[in-house]
This record gives C-alpha cells, sequence and structure tokens, in this order.
C-alpha cells in the first residue's frame, strides 16, 4: 500500500438497510473517530430495492474517504469479498448495518490494545462481554448452532457468528477471494481460511445490544447455514 493509504478500513454489507442508514453512519463517524487511525469507509449495498445506495450516497457526501459499493443481491459473505477487495487499510474492520455493537469498542480490536494477529473476532460469550435485551431462544439458537460448527470444523472458536471482526488487510485481502460461501455462513469459511492460513486468531469481548429488526429468519437461515456449513467442511477436505 502507498504511504497515502489509510490504515484502517470499515466495510459495512448492507442489505434493504435504508431506515437505519442515518444510525449506520454515524456508528461509522464514531468508529472512525475512537479508532485515532486514519481511515476510510466502505458500504457494500447488496441488491437491495429499497434505495439503500442512493441515499447512503447521500449520506456519505461530505466525507473525503468514503465509499458505496453496489453488487447483485447474493449474500452478506458476497457483499464483504465486494468490499474487502477494494479495502486499502491495514487493517480490515466488518461491521454490521445496525452497529450493535458500540461504535467506540472498535479500540479493543486494534493496536495497542490488540497485538500480532491476522483475525480479531468478536466474541459475546467471552466472560467479560454483555448480551443485551437477546430473547432466551435466540441465544439457545445460536449456541446449538455454534456446537454443530465447533464439532464439524471450528473447534474452540466460541462465537464464529457475531458480524465484527478485525483482520490483517494483507490476509484479508489474501483468503477473501477464496470464500465460496456468499451467505450467512461465510464467517465459518473465513476463519477456516485464516487457521489454514496460520493466521494468529484472537478473540474479542463485547458489548451485544439485540436488534429485532434483524435480517435474519432464525429457522429458515439456520437450516440453510447448517447445509452451507457442511458444504464448506466438503470443500475443504476437512
Amino acid at each position: 500500500m502507498s504511504k497515502n493509504s489509510p490504515l484502517l478500513s470499515i466495510v459495512v454489507p448492507c442489505y434493504q438497510e435504508r431506515h437505519r442508514l442515518d444510525a449506520c453512519v454515524q456508528g461509522l463517524q464514531q468508529a472512525v473517530h475512537s479508532a485515532g487511525l486514519s481511515a476510510e469507509m466502505i458500504i457494500v449495498d447488496d441488491g437491495s430495492t429499497d434505495g439503500t445506495a442512493e441515499y447512503a450516497r447521500q449520506l456519505v457526501t461530505p466525507f473525503k474517504n468514503a465509499v458505496v459499493l453496489e453488487t447483485p443481491h447474493r449474500g452478506k459473505g458476497a457483499a464483504l469479498q465486494t468490499g474487502v477487495s477494494a479495502s486499502k487499510g491495514d487493517f480490515v474492520f466488518i461491521a454490521d448495518a445496525d452497529w450493535s455493537m458500540p461504535p467506540e469498542q472498535i479500540q479493543r480490536f486494534l493496536p495497542p490494545n490488540a497485538e500480532s494477529f491476522g483475525l480479531a473476532i468478536a466474541n459475546r460469550e467471552h466472560p467479560e462481554s454483555r448480551r443485551i435485551n437477546e430473547p432466551f431462544y435466540r441465544h439457545a439458537l445460536g449456541r446449538c448452532f455454534n456446537a454443530f460448527v465447533q464439532r464439524l470444523l471450528l473447534e474452540g472458536i466460541e462465537d464464529s457468528q457475531c458480524g465484527y471482526k478485525c483482520l490483517d488487510g494483507a490476509l484479508a485481502r489474501e483468503i477473501f477471494p477464496k470464500i465460496q460461501c456468499a451467505g450467512w455462513a461465510f464467517d465459518v469459511e473465513l476463519i477456516l481460511l485464516a487457521r489454514q492460513a496460520g493466521a494468529p486468531i484472537i478473540e474479542v469481548p463485547i458489548d451485544w445490544n439485540f436488534d429485532p429488526d434483524s435480517r435474519i429468519q432464525p429457522i429458515r437461515d439456520a437450516l440453510q447455514m447448517a447445509r452451507d456449513v457442511i458444504a464448506i467442511r466438503r470443500r475443504h477436505n476437512h
């Protein structure tokens, strides 16, 4: 990267998120300010039909290092592939549009608070983490899926599915093009590829607020994610 490249790239995938873009962009601003690093903001619209991309461009117009990219609707993983491939930062932070993690906690994923990692994963199960307003059934469903993932692929990873992760920029741009899972289970393939690359992986405690306006449909998507995890296992001969 050139000396003029940002140190941090924050990538946010969006699908049908126009109604919360104001809060999303405010969260991005707060995260950039809290990180204390030169940063770029990359919003990727995953084929929304509600005007997400157009409104996002209006909101980021005042910012020098902000861009809105558009992709056909294929899923969160595919949208993040587009955003990461366009990134230039020494660190790449991926976040959710609802900023269910307080944006200032991005500091926990960056030096000097986090050092010598290839992939830093938000862990909502960490003893120092807090889960706020989450219904019991959603937590239980998530723990069942995590047990399934650990048994098949990612032993020892307590929270593969939290949307907040930070990667070494070079590693991110190396492994994201190799991810074939376009949907919600892309996180599993991402972590598996990072492990296979020998990247140091750390888990970071966060405060996490449950958002009832989630894009995830618990039962339907859990079944598809399970199928995707099995496909990832077969694909990587694990």
